[in-house]
């Protein structure tokens, strides 16, 4: 597929097929091509988690507490049956700096690598989700994945695998978003 059709049919996918799995060497190549993203003064400044299923396994709890408390059990128990048949997860992170341009153009580069994961993902037929949901900003979930608050920053979970269902959606006309000067 030619990257403007990559890009124009790539979707966010909520629901997976969990027993069509692509390899953690696969994955592993797909964020070696990611990493090529533009990144000012090359900082390279992302960082990947793999989650093994013990880590899933304590998120999903995790998250399921938060729930059980902001939106009570039923909630609760249906996200985390969902969240359980996800079969691929990557916790993306930023450094931080305290020179707040150089954090504005890093993260902007973690959010192209994202982007590049998620087209990857998709040529090769899996789907993905980029989730910056509440518990990305709770520092049990740093705890969890082992990521020291103090020098990065999450930018989401990354869902990923078969999906199951491809949802349709448009945009709007591009002439609304464009602006020529002379």
């Amino acid at each position: 597929m030619d990257i403007q059709n990559l890009i124009r049919s790539r979707r966010t996918i909520h629901d997976y097929v969990s027993e069509d799995f692509i390899s953690r060497d696969d994955i592993k190549s797909i964020i070696e091509t990611a990493c090529w993203a533009p990144n000012h003064h090359l900082t390279e400044p992302w960082h990947y988690y793999l989650l093994g299923q013990e880590t899933i396994d304590e998120v999903c709890e995790l998250n399921r507490s938060i729930l059980l408390e902001t939106k009570g059990k039923e909630v609760a128990e249906e996200k985390t049956e969902r969240w359980k048949k996800i079969p691929g997860w990557l916790v993306v992170t930023c450094n931080k700096s305290n020179d707040q341009l150089r954090f504005m153009e890093d993260y902007a580069a973690c959010a192209c690598a994202m982007q590049n994961i998620m087209l990857s993902l998709w040529e090769k037929g899996f789907g993905s989700k980029w989730s910056t949901g509440e518990i990305t900003r709770k520092k049990e979930f740093y705890d969890s994945v082992w990521i020291d608050q103090s020098l990065e920053q999450i930018m989401g979970i990354l869902w990923y695998g078969k999906p199951d269902l491809i949802p349709q959606t448009a945009r709007q006309p591009v002439a609304q978003f464009i602006t020529e000067l002379p």
